[in-house]
């Protein structure tokens, strides 16, 4: 295993580093010590390499990442695992905001609470959150999966698109066109899938299904006015 002190060199080197993996393949292990919150950690990793970071982290911690299994052994800051492509991003503690946002694949687990706009923009990600989630997760979601072990807060779901959202716990309100759908065998299947994946013990018939009623893909000429 290659360790990393971030208390003596730079975010910045360490990224170099992971980044020249994809042609050396010298070192697959990596564990960075004294990440301190600083922002961008392990950014745009594309190849199959497991990093674990020993601490708190700063904004954007393991964004764009391809094929990598990330961990983090501590809080995460706003937008973990944005535009995320493949691979895995473990959170051992909270995510702050947008986590997970615009991501295409992989998946994403918070094992922690979620903030605000969880899945934000969301295009094929799935994310399992072992805790609860704030205000407008899913906000656009288009594709993808979003799991709630919790409750979601205000306008969950939010001017969505086919994203399938699984909630536990209470919504406390859902956003605009955003709807509870009805929990066929398929989606039980499914779930209980992702849930095994984020090493979830729960049952999937405990949870509520909500989706897209479909009403805001094209524009009515008798809403103009709203516009």
């Amino acid at each position: 295993m290659m360790k990393f002190d971030l208390a003596s060199h730079s975010v910045r080197e360490l990224n170099q580093l992971l980044h020249e993996q994809a042609r050396q393949l010298t070192e697959r292990e990596w564990l960075v010590l004294n990440p301190g919150g600083a922002h961008s950690i392990a950014c745009g990793i594309d190849q199959e390499l497991s990093v674990t970071i020993d601490g708190h982290c700063g904004y954007y911690c393991a964004g764009m990442n391809k094929k990598a299994h990330v961990t983090i052994r501590g809080n995460a800051g706003v937008g973990v695992a944005e535009n995320m492509m493949s691979g895995v991003v473990r959170v051992l503690g909270d995510a702050s905001q947008s986590a997970g946002a615009t991501a295409h694949g992989g998946l994403l687990v918070i094992e922690g609470n979620a903030s605000a706009r969880c899945g934000i923009a969301m295009k094929g990600i799935d994310i399992v959150v072992k805790g609860s989630v704030g205000h407008m997760s899913a906000f656009m979601g288009q594709a993808g999966r979003l799991v709630v072990c919790g409750d979601a807060g205000d306008a969950l779901g939010d001017s969505l698109y086919e994203v399938r959202i699984y909630v536990r716990g209470k919504v406390r309100s859902l956003g605009a066109d955003c709807i509870e759908k009805p929990m066929r065998e398929e989606h039980l299947k499914e779930l209980r899938e992702l849930l095994a994946r984020a090493d979830v013990d729960a049952d999937p018939r405990d949870f509520r299904r909500y989706g897209s009623a479909r009403q805001l893909y094209n524009f009515k000429v008798d809403n103009a006015a709203a516009y």
